[in-house]
């Protein structure tokens, strides 16, 4: 549902009858004008390509982080490592979620003409070609890596500070989790604001600039957001964003770090 508001609510030209104050009055009138289940829209595809996103996603990070770390700081826990190793499984992570990301957004949008995941696919694919679906890879790239850098640091700077033996403790995993997902959201919501409007091809905002044909390229995506919204349209959504991250993050990082203990004791076990 957060996902949805948060789409929403950086629309930069609304229709009158999708105009919120608030995520709680975003999610009420929704739920109220749309139905109750208008918040879930497009999670399948999400979940569909969130499973193997994740899987290169964590598999690139744990073995970049550990030969970076004892390559810059032997036998011990390297901010820059944690970073670099973040951002290096971004690409990866990106490269399969930005379509599925861009149907979402899509289906998501108030009076989306789309009634099926299939049927956005399709009409996407032969109305703007393949490259719709990749026309905000490096906007998402400009933002995951950033976002992805600073939420690995924060994580594993809690973790130094409330975990410091890095025991297995699911309540510093979802506590760091959280705190990362936090901070990393709030600092990259303009360049997700960018995003949004790349994806979702705002027709209302473009028409109003006279921006005939599609949108591409972050720089544009900065000057139009700029233009329409001035700096205050930047941090369109950031509440939602927030919101919406935080449970996420420490989602990820508690499940992570379970089957990270249980498989490491297992393989353990088995030695023994």
């Amino acid at each position: 549902p957060c996902a949805l508001l948060q789409t929403r609510m950086q629309s930069l030209q609304p229709d009158p009858k999708a105009q919120y104050r608030s995520v709680y009055e975003a999610l009420k009138k929704i739920v109220l004008t749309e139905g109750l289940w208008r918040p879930l829209r497009g999670i399948n595809v999400t979940m569909l390509g969130a499973g193997p996103a994740h899987a290169m996603y964590f598999a690139c990070y744990e073995k970049m982080k550990k030969s970076l770390s004892d390559t810059l700081q032997q036998g011990g826990n390297s901010h820059l490592a944690n970073g670099i190793a973040g951002s290096v499984a971004t690409l990866l992570h990106d490269a399969v979620m930005n379509p599925a990301e861009v149907v979402k957004q899509r289906m998501q949008m108030f009076n989306s003409p789309y009634k099926s995941v299939l049927s956005c696919v399709r009409t996407v694919q032969r109305t703007e070609g393949f490259g719709a679906f990749y026309r905000s890879y490096t906007t998402q790239l400009t933002m995951n890596v950033p976002f992805q850098a600073i939420h690995f640091i924060t994580y594993e700077f809690r973790q130094e500070h409330i975990n410091p033996h890095r025991e297995y403790n699911p309540r510093s995993h979802s506590v760091s989790g959280a705190v990362a997902g936090a901070v990393a959201a709030a600092a990259t919501t303009p360049l997700d604001v960018c995003k949004t409007l790349l994806n979702t091809q705002e027709n209302t905002a473009l028409s109003s600039l006279n921006i005939s044909g599609h949108l591409s390229g972050m720089v544009n995506a900065f000057r139009t957001v700029y233009r329409l919204g001035g700096l205050p349209g930047f941090f369109k959504g950031v509440q939602a964003r927030v919101i919406y991250q935080m449970p996420s993050t420490a989602i990820a990082w508690s499940v992570y770090e379970f089957f990270k203990y249980f498989l490491t004791k297992h393989k353990l076990e088995k030695r023994t």
